[in-house]
């Protein structure tokens, strides 16, 4: 019975992604706390029910992704505001690249915009209607540009340090040695060889396979429209923000760096005026300030009502049913059967979802925490695990895909570019194909595989698992 706010929330996730084709973080957290409300009926104890709503709502890990959102909701709002995307339009037309490796080109430009947003959606909005019909026009394979756009975007989700996958996958692995959680410089760090490796790949691809349409003259005009040269110095308090989180390992100094540089610069090139930091606009708060807090309370309402609904299923006691069950098996009894465990968990998770990953990661993040523990699995290569699973096939299954259903819509309505079906992007998305298959390879031969030694450092072997940090 303590299911039934998950299959709640499940039916609202379905009814949203698949029936009314609708992404919105908002609504799916409507979702979430309507799920408990029905939960609650079902309790045996009313007030016992409330009270694990609030352990869960309440715990250190919750908080701590609470607060990182809000945080990195204003940096990414500044990337957005100063129109990074418009500085790589600029530089595709000055030097002229078409069909594959327009395609090619559109892949990297749009991985290192995800990476500066960390959004991942918020970058197809901003990138489809620049770079899809410009590339069509230009002699590029409408499957592998819509493609690629959607596979650089899942890149930056999978590797940027602000974004809230990289966060909750990060939050949610603690360490057993010392306090607190896996750090989100030390996670990405170590994730860089997998999402670097599929991306090669990946780029391999497009440049191959992404020259197969036809020219227009056309194409010149689109892109002339939404060219600025300005956007690119925009990557220098990007480059030293990402620097800083990789080396401090400390994402608030990471961010506070980004935003201070970020205001510098821009204001310096004129790409925002003061009042665009802050200001008032017929009494309503305006500024990439306030905008990028607001930008964030959908995924923050979502994350609170995801961990009440882990806050009831932990107090029922399904959680340690469940690692228990998995655990005693012979398949979770070795670190490579826990890694194999947390990626097929993961994966179903995330399809009940509707590819929604943070979602999938907030309800299996401690599962997979508890799994790999339990072996001796650093935090980190539990979180990288769980995340580039996550962000591989099961993000892009047609029926059920967010992200191919945004990809569909963000295909239509265009001169001399096809509409694409959820179908026919699964084949271009090569990223997070490659990716999958990246892991699995990953898992099955060790690499980069790493224990937990004493106070939290990484060790190459396992060592005898014994918790001595209980909290976070």
């Amino acid at each position: 019975m303590a299911f039934i706010p998950v299959v709640v929330f499940l039916f609202f996730c379905v009814l949203y992604f698949v029936v009314f084709n609708a992404f919105d973080m908002t609504a799916l957290a409507m979702g979430g706390f309507v799920a408990l409300l029905v939960g609650a009926v079902f309790a045996r104890n009313y007030g016992k029910f409330w009270e694990s709503v609030m352990q869960g709502i309440g715990s250190p890990t919750a908080v701590s992704i609470v607060v990182i959102l809000f945080v990195v909701g204003m940096l990414s709002q500044l990337i957005k505001v100063t129109n990074v995307s418009g500085g790589f339009v600029w530089l595709a037309s000055l030097v002229g690249v078409n069909g594959g490796a327009f395609v090619l080109f559109a892949f990297i430009t749009v991985c290192l915009v995800a990476m500066a947003t960390g959004s991942s959606i918020g970058t197809m909005f901003t990138a489809f209607p620049i770079f899809y019909p410009a590339g069509v026009l230009l002699g590029a394979d409408p499957v592998f540009l819509a493609g690629a756009l959607i596979s650089g975007a899942i890149f930056g989700d999978n590797m940027a340090p602000i974004s809230d996958t990289t966060i909750i996958s990060s939050s949610t692995q603690r360490f057993r040695r010392k306090l607190g959680v896996a750090d989100i410089g030390g996670v990405v760090t170590s994730r860089a060889k997998y999402a670097l490796a599929a991306a090669a790949i990946s780029a391999v691809g497009f440049f191959i396979f992404g020259g197969t349409g036809a020219s227009s003259g056309n194409a010149a005009d689109v892109l002339a429209e939404n060219s600025n040269p300005l956007g690119l110095v925009m990557l220098i308090p990007v480059a030293i923000m990402i620097a800083t989180a990789f080396i401090t390992r400390d994402i608030f100094k990471a961010v506070t760096v980004g935003i201070v540089l970020g205001i510098i610069v821009a204001l310096a090139t004129g790409l925002i005026e003061p009042s665009g930091i802050i200001g008032v606009t017929d009494g309503a708060p305006t500024g990439f300030l306030v905008s990028g807090v607001s930008g964030m309370l959908g995924t923050v309402a979502l994350v609170i009502a995801v961990f009440g609904i882990m806050g009831v299923l932990t107090n029922a006691g399904v959680l340690t049913r469940t690692v228990d069950a998995l655990t005693r098996g012979k398949l979770a009894s070795t670190p490579r059967g826990a890694e194999l465990s947390i990626g097929i968990g993961v994966t179903v998770t995330t399809l009940l979802f509707g590819g929604v990953n943070s979602a999938a990661m907030l309800t299996f993040g401690p599962v997979a925490d508890e799994i790999g523990s339990r072996v001796g699995l650093h935090p980190y290569r539990r979180a990288n695990v769980m995340d580039c699973f996550a962000l591989g096939l099961a993000s892009i299954i047609p029926v059920l895909s967010a992200y191919l259903f945004i990809g569909a819509l963000l295909t239509s309505g265009y001169d001399g570019a096809p509409a694409l079906s959820t179908t026919q992007l699964f084949g271009g998305a090569l990223y997070p194909l490659v990716l999958t298959a990246v892991m699995i390879a990953a898992v099955a031969t060790g690499w980069g595989r790493r224990f937990e030694g004493a106070d939290g450092a990484q060790s190459r072997t396992a060592e005898p698992v014994a918790e001595t940090v209980t909290t976070s």
